[in-house]
């Protein structure tokens, strides 16, 4: 049986936010939309105002497809083509309001290989370690494929790590995906929060060198019952450069 308990989570500087994939071909209209993908859109938003308020560090990922992808049917893969390079629905929503100076991460760029996880064939793993960052939280797209990936590769990596449970929708292909993308990572050592787990307030600590060293029941249910959501947390879903969101 997993425990859920309740915890409160002030921000500091050690602590990372990460945006998944919120791009509009994994929205309403898109080529591979994620059901009801738009609600979380608001809460990532106030997500990502508390970890610039709390001058935290926040990132956003995104997949960054060539046209002749080996996940595409074309090519043999399950999906249809979605987020092609620079076209529309590569895009972030206009909706999402990341702040400035928000370091983009694209993924998925070699043609010939398929990465879910942002770490994948990435410097992610580079760039949160040179900042210092100890414990990442995640929200976003979708929760049984890239976020999935993700944390686990995270908590490989050593990282403490929060999966934001109102911040996250999956797809579900299979019934129970998302279920089972939650339950491994709790097992890994992921905990899971909400909104309602962190104070209005958030606190800051002075920038130093570091080296980043319940219930019976689903775990997505286990998450709608621990807290009042503004959301019910219901399942979603080399070579990368980094570039700044201009």
């Amino acid at each position: 049986m997993v425990i859920c308990l309740e915890k409160n989570y002030s921000i500091t500087n050690f602590d990372a936010l990460l945006i998944t994939d919120l791009q509009k071909d994994f929205l309403q209209g898109g080529a591979l939309p994620v059901p009801d993908g738009d609600e979380i859109i608001p809460v990532l938003n106030e997500y990502a105002r508390r970890f610039e308020d709390a001058k935290a560090y926040v990132f956003a990922s995104r997949d960054w497809h060539p046209p002749n992808h080996i996940s595409f049917k074309a090519q043999g893969g399950p999906w249809p083509p979605h987020c092609v390079q620079k076209t529309k629905g590569a895009k972030f929503s206009p909706d999402l309001k990341i702040p400035e100076g928000t370091l983009v991460i694209s993924k998925a760029t070699d043609p010939e290989h398929e990465s879910y996880s942002v770490f994948d064939g990435t410097n992610f793993a580079n760039e949160l370690r040179m900042r210092g960052v100890r414990r990442l939280f995640v929200g976003g797209l979708a929760t049984d494929y890239c976020v999935v990936n993700t944390v686990l590769d995270a908590r490989k990596l050593g990282y403490e790590t929060v999966v934001l449970m109102d911040a996250t929708l999956g797809i579900n292909v299979k019934p129970d995906d998302v279920d089972r993308a939650i339950e491994a990572m709790l097992k890994a050592g992921a905990e899971q929060a909400t909104n309602d787990d962190f104070p209005d307030a958030v606190d800051t600590l002075p920038t130093e060198e570091t080296e980043p060293d319940a219930m019976e029941e689903k775990p997505s249910e286990r998450a709608a019952v621990k807290k009042k959501a503004r959301m019910r947390p219901r399942g979603s879903a080399k070579r990368i450069r980094t570039e700044r969101k201009s």
